[in-house]
């Protein structure tokens, strides 16, 4: 080693020696109690730091003071580099407050000071929020704006504040009146229960409104005088985001409400008790965008300062630390058609079981009605409703026969019986006799014959039944449809009598009532349907694949289910002249086959399908009653889950449907 080498490494270890005795000057103590007391008053617990001036438990109690009305969120702390004056020492503590889409930063110096071989943090609340005296607390206020409307076709406002009252006992008007026997007498007036209603009132404080009942303005028949003629009950007028009527596309729309304590948990913070929020359907999974942003307000105060005093204040007593102006939302514009809404839910409502009318725009793919009857119970069966389709998958298996060479014209054997692999199948009840035999496609499938569909079996494998409801357009995704759906599940492989029961739309062929309105609209367009509820579904944040609180199972995903169609020639989208010979053989239903009755439709020719599916174990089975039709650019599905036969049971309720649609 030459003298130049040794001396280099002579002044290196110099310049370490001189580095490490300079970093030796306590620097790296009061980092870690600088970074100690980040981190604790980020967790909002100081119980384990050694203050300079204060007890750990009385800072960590005032500390929670100060912090409680923010709760539940705690602000991220993090220490700035220190700088060191001898046995004293500052950093900069730098805070995240986030309060849903607003976010509340600052900076404030915190000191610390040697004690011994020990830093000692020095209590000061303004190391807390900026300026913060030591009598003081922090305040929140927030104020939500007004809930965009849901829009339906033409900007029509479907859900949108409406004038009502809240009914209810007002206890400090009570006077010496007894609250249980007011509470009865109203209760009983408007149609609650009496005892739970007793019940809230005698729980709630003397100060408290306790509402029964919140009544529409527009058509409610309990006057004020009634409702004034029971000590301390007040009908007190506000308005609320509600759709035309109770029932109008409640499964769909949701509803607006206090949110829920899951709604609370899930929402990181976005939501707090007694915030308004959507509940199911649009409502909730576009909630965000319908919300907009509530105004926040951060303020110190005195922490006796009570709100009388504030209220009587010339000038408000608090000082604003942070504060955010609140945004509306946004508008969200569906397709709904509030007309045709109206008449699915009307045609529907004396129907007893679970039941189901979609009608929809062939040549937009626009949704115009989804309406689930009052025996769905509040489900959504016109959307998310999973069934054997029976005999309306027939247009399905007609497709792969057409693929396969067969016209509307080709010759099929309809036998009245047919046995596969020991089971026998056979035809619907009062099958007319004329049309057994040597038949032509358009006839069995006017006259709906099951025989010659399952014969079918052995030249249409399962596979080509699969890929032909792909070319419909169902038992795909629906990307532009902006809500949650099941479009239907055709198994791409199934043999013997699974396969025979596919030709029937049964087996484990399951179809909702929107998709089987898609399949219809597929031949009045000429090319699969692609269905849209919702344009604007980019207007804020929505909760994707949302099953708006339904208590009935998610759709599972099959083979089917998937965004793109198998890679198939059969695979490749129906075409026009496919659809022109499936839509000969739909007129032929009503011209000579089960649905003639639709034949008096006033305006464009009407094309059907019905049919009747079997389900359950019962002798005889219950059935499922579908039928599909499409009317110039109008396709409609009418389902009805225990229903009978789908000429006699939907086939009514369709007619009417299209009779007053015009």
């Amino acid at each position: 080693m030459g003298k130049s080498t040794k001396l280099s490494v002579a002044v290196a270890a110099l310049i370490l020696g001189t580095s490490l005795v300079a970093c030796d000057d306590g620097r790296s103590g009061a980092e870690a109690a600088a970074q100690q007391f980040a981190t604790a008053v980020s967790g909002l617990d100081v119980a384990g730091v050694a203050f300079d001036g204060k007890d750990a438990a009385a800072a960590n109690d005032q500390l929670r003071g100060v912090f409680k009305a923010l709760d539940p969120q705690k602000p991220e702390v993090e220490a700035g580099a220190v700088t060191l004056d001898g046995d004293n020492a500052s950093a900069p503590l730098n805070y995240t407050w986030k309060f849903g889409e607003a976010e509340w930063k600052y900076t404030v110096p915190a000191n610390f000071k040697k004690s011994g071989d020990k830093w000692l943090t020095v209590w000061n609340p303004a190391t807390l929020a900026p300026g913060l005296a030591d009598s003081e607390i922090l305040a929140k206020g927030s104020q939500s704006p007004p809930r965009a409307d849901i829009l339906g076709a033409g900007d029509v406002p479907l859900v949108t504040y409406r004038p009502v009252v809240n009914v209810g006992i007002d206890k400090p008007q009570l006077g010496a009146a007894d609250p249980a026997d007011s509470a009865t007498r109203l209760a009983s007036l408007v149609g609650v229960d009496p005892a739970g209603y007793v019940e809230q009132v005698k729980a709630s404080g003397a100060e408290a409104f306790v509402s029964a009942i919140t009544l529409r303005e527009e058509g409610r028949t309990i006057t004020n005088e009634q409702i004034a003629a029971i000590p301390g009950a007040r009908a007190i007028p506000a308005s609320v985001p509600l759709a035309p009527s109770r029932t109008f596309a409640r499964a769909v729309l949701g509803t607006v409400g206090e949110a829920t304590a899951e709604q609370i948990e899930a929402s990181d913070g976005a939501l707090t008790a007694g915030d308004v929020t959507g509940i199911g359907g649009l409502q909730q999974q576009y909630d965000e965008q319908l919300r907009g942003t509530d105004a926040v307000v951060i303020r110190a105060q005195r922490a006796d300062l009570t709100r009388e005093q504030i209220q009587s204040a010339a000038t408000d007593p608090r000082r604003v630390l942070f504060e955010v102006a609140p945004e509306p939302g946004t508008p969200l514009k569906t397709t709904i058609d509030p007309k045709l809404q109206a008449l699915a839910e009307t045609t529907l409502e004396d129907v007893g079981p679970a039941s189901a009318i979609v009608a929809l725009r062939p040549s937009s793919g626009a949704v115009l009605a989804v309406a689930s009857g009052p025996g769905s119970n509040g489900y959504n069966t016109a959307m998310l409703g999973q069934y054997a389709p029976g005999s309306i998958f027939k247009m399905v298996d007609s497709l792969a026969m057409f693929r396969n060479g067969l016209t509307p014209d080709s010759k099929v054997e309809c036998t009245p019986t047919l046995t596969v692999d020991g089971r026998t199948f056979k035809n619907a009840d009062g099958y007319p006799e004329g049309s057994l035999g040597s038949v032509s496609l358009r006839d069995a499938f006017a006259h709906s014959c099951n025989t010659a569909f399952i014969a079918a079996r052995d030249t249409v494998s399962q596979g080509q039944l699969e890929a032909a409801a792909l070319a419909m357009g169902i038992a795909v995704e629906a990307p532009s449809l902006g809500a949650d759906a099941f479009l239907g599940s055709v198994p791409g492989e199934a043999a013997g009598t699974e396969h025979a029961a596919s030709m029937i739309g049964q087996g484990k062929v399951l179809l909702s009532p929107l998709a089987a309105a898609m399949m219809a609209g597929s031949v009045a367009k000429g090319a699969p349907v692609s269905p849209q509820l919702v344009l604007n579904p980019d207007g804020g944040a929505a909760a994707a694949g949302t099953t708006s609180g339904s208590t009935a199972p998610a759709a599972q995903p099959s083979a089917s289910a998937t965004a793109e169609p198998p890679s198939t020639a059969s695979g490749e989208p129906i075409t026009a002249a496919e659809a022109t010979a499936l839509g000969d053989m739909m007129r032929a239903v009503v011209t000579s086959g089960h649905a003639g009755f639709l034949a008096s439709v006033p305006g464009a020719p009407v094309g059907a399908k019905t049919g009747t599916a079997e389900y359950g174990k019962e002798n005889p089975p219950k059935t499922h009653a579908w039928i599909v039709a499409v009317h110039g650019d109008l396709a409609v599905a009418v389902f009805v889950e225990d229903g009978g036969l789908g000429a006699t049971t939907s086939g009514p309720l369709l007619k009417e449907f299209l009779t007053a649609a015009g």
